[in-house]
């Protein structure tokens, strides 16, 4: 469940873990003054597993040699 974060004026900040189909709390649960929910900066996403963007877009010509030409230099 995400976590949000409400600003009471008397109370100050705090945070609430709910679920996202909750609705948003109008009243501080310690003093009963209204709140507003804060827009979060720290997104806790975690990435997991392969087929992330360098899985998903790595050119297939680009597996051994990188440089297209280092084939060639062999031979010479």
């Amino acid at each position: 469940m995400p976590v949000y974060q409400y600003r009471c004026e008397k109370c100050g900040d705090f945070e609430v873990e709910q679920a996202i189909t909750e609705s948003p709390f109008e009243k501080c649960p310690t003093c009963g003054n209204p709140v507003r929910r804060l827009i979060s900066r720290n997104v806790g996403i975690v990435f997991k597993g392969s087929g992330f963007h360098i899985t998903d877009y790595v050119r297939k010509d680009s597996g051994e040699n990188s440089s297209g030409d280092s084939s060639e230099k062999k031979n010479d």
